[in-house]
């Protein structure tokens, strides 16, 4: 197989095109991707049970709306925690180095990461910006990703942290493509049901 190129810490935008519900007008966060496949987060699809109702503990941490998340339709039964630590990365950025962020917290990508929801929130509490706690997750097996993008499923762009806690979560997808310095700025415009036009 070719080599494959990470885009752990980019963002996934699902393009008007892509016809599969799951996805319609989302905007995933790459949390992993390699030879073996991709795992990612939907930030755009909060749901009505507040973070409070399944993990109390975290709920004071967790930002407006204050709800979890539909990460994906893989396990909807597993909770999984972004966070954002502000301030300058420690260590050389990459996944998984030891020392570059404080404990319970694991760095993907610059100020991006993985909080471990077994460990005690106060660890957390004085270092993270920013918390979103999501049910289920988005994966792609070997070769899946590559070949939805081939097919031009996704517009692959950079992340912000606040694209994590946007307290809007619902204008995500068209805040997103605005922003970019491309003609994708124009599909922000694009209808919900071009049939309507």
């Amino acid at each position: 197989m070719n080599e494959v190129t990470s885009l752990v810490g980019r963002l996934l935008v699902a393009t008007p095109a892509l016809a599969d519900p799951n996805f319609s007008r989302t905007v995933v966060l790459l949390l992993d991707h390699d030879k073996e496949g991709a795992l990612g987060v939907v930030l755009n699809r909060p749901t009505s049970v507040g973070v409070g109702d399944i993990l109390e503990p975290w709920a004071d941490l967790a930002g407006e709306p204050g709800v979890v998340f539909q990460g994906g339709p893989v396990s909807r039964d597993a909770a999984l925690a972004v966070g954002v630590v502000p301030g300058e990365p420690r260590g050389n950025g990459r996944s998984g180095d030891l020392g570059d962020g404080p404990l319970g917290w694991r760095r993907v990508h610059g100020a991006i990461g993985l909080v471990d929801l077994e460990a005690p929130p106060g660890l957390l509490a004085a270092e993270l910006g920013a918390l979103r706690i999501f049910a289920g997750y988005a994966g792609w097996g070997p070769g899946q990703l590559e070949r939805e993008l081939g097919e031009g499923a996704w517009y692959v762009v950079e992340s912000e942290p606040g694209d994590i806690s946007s307290p809007t979560p619902e204008r995500l997808w068209r805040a997103v493509l605005r922003r970019q310095r491309s003609e994708l700025a124009m599909v922000a415009t694009y209808p919900d049901d071009p049939s309507l036009n």
